[in-house]
């Protein structure tokens, strides 16, 4: 009887190990099955400034829930501000001297066209009555020169009695009046020469004019280009004086804390670790050889040690095109033609259909049906 119940129970003991065996089996070949599954978040962000300088204030602690917006933390503005308000005046100033050489600029070029005008047509005139009245003149000193002649030949006829005492006054009368004119030109041309230098003043006053509105337009040029970097350059002390203060990029929890205040930050070193607990998803790295039958859609459940004894539903959200190895840094080296097949992994998402108790970076176990 004893032996009877002994082989009952061997037998019962292999049919239980021979259903577990083909349920297991069968469960494997429906379903693909890893624990090489993480818990992770689509909204995990290093916070920092983006400015160097004493940490003042942090607001928040790890595990502190925040709002998009809310200040996290601020750094001394102090010399920033004080090197905005110097710059402010240094424009403020330079604005005020580009007035000064506008209006010395302006007082100079309404009339100047004129002037040039004005000067350029006297010099074209008098040079103009100055080459016509050297011509009357040469003229006029070879009717005197005649007339002097004629003057010496009357009076030696007079002398002879060849001719009436009236016919020589006559002659010497016209000798006179031709030395007056003559001198009269000379004093004319005198005068000319006179207006020509005032001319020739005017034309030297007007082209210094000139010289210096283009050196004026030159300077305003050049004090506006400075004007303009300054005015970028107070622009970023703005933004700058913007970043002394650290603001939460989306509704979350604080992950970690990397630093205390007061202390000293530079640009683009971590403040804060900042998670959203409700952007989880399941990143499954899973063998070629279950890939088989894995499609966009497919249903799945996972289970985690870190919240037991629940199952979460998920559904396959994506399957990466290449294995996880393609990209890596030290790719393998084939050349020598020797050669170990390794079974490479493909990163499939999950998206969770509730994420209660999860959090990021939890390990997962995942079964994910197949067609």
């Amino acid at each position: 009887m004893g032996k009877k119940i002994g082989t009952l129970v061997i037998l019962g003991l292999i049919a239980l190990f021979l259903y577990q065996g083909i349920r297991y089996f069968y469960y494997h070949s429906q379903n693909a099955v890893t624990d090489a599954a993480f818990i992770k978040s689509d909204r995990l962000a290093t916070l920092s400034f983006n400015v160097s300088g004493n940490v003042i204030s942090l607001l928040k602690k790890e595990n502190e829930t925040v709002k998009k917006g809310e200040l996290l933390g601020l750094i001394d503005p102090i010399d920033l501000t004080t090197t905005k308000e110097e710059l402010s005046y240094r424009i403020q100033s330079m604005d005020a001297q580009i007035q000064t050489l506008i209006l010395q600029r302006n007082r100079l070029s309404p009339s100047l066209s004129l002037q040039t005008s004005i000067a350029s047509k006297d010099m074209d005139s008098v040079s103009s009555e100055t080459a016509a009245l050297n011509h009357q003149i040469k003229a006029a000193w070879e009717r005197v020169h005649k007339l002097s002649l004629d003057e010496k030949r009357y009076a030696a006829m007079l002398k002879d009695r060849l001719i009436a005492t009236s016919e020589y006054e006559a002659i010497h009368l016209q000798s006179v009046i031709a030395q007056q004119e003559s001198a009269s030109l000379e004093a004319k041309l005198s005068a000319l020469h006179a207006t020509q230098s005032k001319a020739k003043n005017a034309m030297a006053l007007s082209s210094l004019n000139e010289k210096q509105t283009s050196e004026l337009d030159q300077q305003i040029l050049s004090m506006s280009g400075q004007k303009k970097a300054l005015e970028s350059s107070l622009k970023d002390l703005e933004h700058k004086v913007g970043y002394t203060r650290l603001y939460a990029p989306f509704d979350g929890v604080i992950a970690k804390k990397f630093v205390d205040a007061p202390s000293i930050s530079k640009q683009g070193s971590p403040i804060y670790a900042l998670t959203d607990p409700s952007a989880l998803y399941v990143e499954v790295l899973l063998s070629e050889k279950e890939l088989h039958g894995i499609k966009v859609g497919n249903q799945a459940v996972v289970h985690t040690d870190g919240v037991p004894n629940t199952q979460y539903n998920a559904q396959v959200e994506s399957i990466s095109a290449t294995s996880a190895s393609t990209f890596s840094l030290v790719p393998r080296d084939i050349a020598s033609g020797e050669f170990t097949k390794l079974d490479q992994r493909f990163i499939v998402r999950l998206k969770l259909e509730n994420i209660h108790d999860l959090r990021a970076g939890m390990g997962a176990s995942v079964a994910i049906a197949r067609d």
